[in-house]
């Protein structure tokens, strides 16, 4: 190796150890936030598919967190950004960190997947491409991974806020 060259394994672990720093960040400024804004909550941190994964959790059954998460999950995404931008400015890196309150996200990526393999099987079954309602940028890339898995194609069409995924015959 010349200098100023890393290994592939050594970029691997530089890799996590700033995911991890990401995450290390974005705990504290949503801690910081639980504090302001008087809520329970305990903070999880993890590196899911190459991304930091943060995620609010309360052992208690209060509906105080879904107030974080908002209709629609339009609060969680703001919340998202803001985390972002928290990270962005320790770390002078774009962060592509994902923010889970309460379990909405995991619950609402599983409600897509199978609405994706729903619309693939049938796409397969009809031939005839399906358009779906509009969706946030992570509600479509969990559908369009279920239709990749399925065996089909899916696009994205529209402009944001109206951006829809459309399934495709193979």
């Amino acid at each position: 190796m010349t200098e100023g060259t890393t290994s592939p394994a050594a970029e691997g672990v530089d890799t996590l150890s700033r995911l991890e720093q990401e995450g290390e960040i974005a705990a504290d400024y949503l801690e910081g936030l639980l504090d302001i804004a008087d809520l329970d909550g305990d903070i999880d941190m993890d590196v899911e598919a190459d991304r930091a994964a943060v995620s609010i959790i309360s052992d208690s059954n209060s509906r105080d967190l879904q107030k974080l998460v908002g209709r629609d999950g339009e609060v969680l995404e703001a919340l998202q950004e803001l985390t972002r931008l928290a990270v962005h400015r320790e770390t002078g890196d774009r962060s592509r960190l994902m923010l889970d309150i309460g379990g909405y996200r995991a619950k609402k990526r599983t409600e897509l997947a199978e609405l994706g393999a729903k619309t693939a099987d049938e796409v397969k079954s009809t031939g005839a491409p399906v358009k779906l309602d509009p969706m946030t940028p992570f509600e479509r890339k969990v559908v369009h991974d279920a239709v990749a898995a399925a065996g089909l194609r899916s696009e994205s069409e529209g402009e944001e806020p109206q951006r829809f995924v459309v399934v495709l015959p193979a």
